[in-house]
């Protein structure tokens, strides 16, 4: 994501209402009784920290709690606050302003009173709610913070700030790639060296030593799907199966085009509803093709369930 041109800016004008000084006091933050202190997913700002707390906010959510420390509701706010900061792993920052030391950070969000809650995303404010919250109802708000911010682009993961907070679990290592077998190895590298014939007759030999090796089948499925459209001109083969509805050649041609661009269900419809219509060897022609799709798409795929009914009904 690239970096804001230009600073944020916030209107500073307005002021904070601090009747919160005259409620019951808490102890200031990491004492006995008061909020936790910074660490983890949640950062005290000042006024010289601010414009880097606005400008991260274009790679991951902020969230920012106006508040006075020591008021026993605000201490609370913020140990809730805190905890979700910390059961969300970096899914945003928590951001705490102290209104009544640095009144001019508070007042650049124009709100009347704390404790009040605003998310900053790319730079600009999203107020939130004011005063306290359950902590379910915070978890919602939260929520729609981030698919908002998700949606803006802003889907990077705030850096723990240090402290006794534990951190996010590390993401467990990917269990390696079990070997393939050998012949269905040689087929890969055979595909990846665009040599299309020596991955089909791998293919084949897998087949041949083990008839009921399904991933050779789907494989082989595959590979001679790709080997049929690899020098196919889609204008081409689309016009002339225009010109020919009822031509076998031409229909199984453009059904293996939309097979190849996902259109699973033009390509299964086009040779099913071929089929009551074409001669003998047309409708054997179809019967293959259909049942390489078939592997092609996999037999757990409820739309193949649905078309072998029909080829059923129509050879039977």
């Amino acid at each position: 994501m690239s970096e804001p041109t230009q600073q944020p800016t916030f209107d500073v004008r307005g002021a904070v209402d601090l009747s919160a000084l005259n409620r019951p006091q808490a102890p200031p933050p990491g004492a006995d009784g008061g909020a936790p202190a910074a660490g983890g997913y949640v950062v005290d700002v000042t006024e010289e920290t601010f414009p880097q707390v606005v400008q991260d906010s274009s790679t991951y959510p902020v969230v920012v709690l106006l508040w006075i420390p020591t008021d026993q509701a605000n201490a609370q706010l913020g140990t809730d606050l805190g905890t979700l900061a910390d059961e969300y792993a970096g899914r945003f920052l928590l951001a705490r302003v102290d209104a009544q030391a640095y009144p001019q950070v508070a007042a650049a969000f124009q709100v009347q009173g704390v404790p009040t809650v605003v998310a900053v995303l790319q730079g600009q404010p999203v107020p939130l709610f004011q005063g306290a919250a359950p902590v379910e109802q915070m978890r919602e708000v939260l929520d729609q913070v981030l698919q908002a911010a998700e949606s803006n682009g802003v889907s990077g993961r705030a850096p723990a700030q240090g402290g006794d907070v534990d951190e996010a679990p590390a993401a467990p290592e990917p269990e390696p790639e079990p070997e393939l077998p050998p012949l269905h190895q040689e087929a890969y590298d055979a595909i990846e060296n665009d040599d299309l014939d020596s991955a089909v007759a791998a293919y084949e030999k897998a087949i041949k030593q083990d008839p009921k090796d399904a991933l050779a089948v789907a494989g082989l499925a595959q590979v001679k799907l790709l080997r049929r459209t690899r020098d196919a001109d889609l204008a081409a083969v689309r016009s002339a199966a225009a010109d020919a509805p009822t031509d076998v050649d031409a229909q199984l041609a453009v059904a293996d085009l939309d097979m190849l661009g996902g259109k699973v269900e033009d390509s299964l419809a086009r040779l099913l509803d071929l089929l009551p219509g074409a001669d003998a060897d047309g409708k054997e022609a179809l019967r293959v093709r259909l049942l390489d799709y078939f592997e092609i798409v996999g037999p757990t795929d409820p739309r193949i369930g649905k078309a072998r009914q029909r080829l059923a009904i129509s050879l039977y």
